[in-house]
């Protein structure tokens, strides 16, 4: 594997920390048909994240990311290896925003808010508000899904996340299915948000430049399911893909993905 890390990451006294400690990571899957071997999506990787850190796990296609980010929310059982993922000693609260917001069609904005929660009924709704406020939908309560553009409704998923108070976020390239603007204005809105939570933040998605906008630390994945770099940012938030700096670094990271594809294909 290789490392690229540079400065340190300026935590901030915020609550809700979570820590995360993998150790010797594998996920098979079963073969995909007969007379197949089985498929070795994660390739005995170990890492280690705390603090309130944004976090991208990037890759092409197929190199077992989005297993990963399953497999640290609980969604997947490894193979073998370990993974915690706690917060002060207990199991962290988790939340998650999928590519789809995987919103109910036939329930409100707020009923969607309210089917996630545990709180008592008034302060359910008044969590629900104050998050649907803090992405923008303040008058979209009584709204149904089909009246949302796929912009708004992927709002409606940050918001849900962020209001069960998760001690760490899992996001699933929420991005992707948006157009350019769309996407350009959430991750713009995203930075905002986190800037005020500092949540702990794991993010997968196959867009460098995307990763360097938004993350503290990259976490570069190959074909094999192994961690191919490691690399620290070091810019300050908010950033903007027009700013130099910014720009620089995008086409440092995008040099470390042309080495790794080179690579792998001097090794076919």
């Amino acid at each position: 594997m290789h490392t690229f890390l540079r400065g340190a990451n300026n935590n901030r006294g915020y609550d809700n920390m979570a820590t995360v400690s993998v150790k010797n990571l594998v996920k098979i899957f079963p073969p995909p048909r007969s007379g197949k071997p089985p498929v070795t999506a994660i390739n005995d990787i170990s890492f280690d994240l705390s603090g309130h850190v944004f976090v991208s796990i990037v890759g092409p296609s197929g190199c077992g990311k989005s297993t990963l980010l399953n497999i640290l929310s609980g969604i997947e059982k490894p193979s073998a290896g370990t993974v915690i993922v706690d917060q002060d000693g207990k199991p962290a609260q988790k939340g998650y925003v999928f590519q789809d917001p995987r919103l109910l069609p036939w329930r409100t904005v707020i009923q969607n808010m309210l089917y996630v929660s545990d709180l008592p009924e008034k302060e359910a709704i008044e969590n629900a508000k104050e998050h649907l406020a803090m992405v923008g939908l303040s008058g979209a309560d009584d709204m149904y899904p089909g009246q949302l553009s796929g912009g708004m409704q992927q709002r409606v998923g940050i918001a849900r996340a962020f209001s069960v108070a998760p001690d760490i976020l899992f996001m699933d390239e929420p991005f992707s299915h948006l157009d350019a603007i769309t996407a350009r204005s959430l991750r713009l809105q995203l930075q905002e948000i986190w800037n005020e939570t500092r949540k702990t933040v794991v993010f997968v998605t196959h867009d460098v430049i995307e990763a360097v906008q938004l993350s503290d630390r990259i976490i570069i994945m190959e074909h094999s399911g192994s961690i191919y770099g490691d690399i620290e940012i070091g810019l300050p938030h908010p950033r903007k893909v027009s700013d130099p700096k910014v720009a620089l670094r995008q086409a440092e990271i995008l040099g470390i993905f042309e080495s790794m594809v080179e690579e792998e294909e001097e090794l076919e």
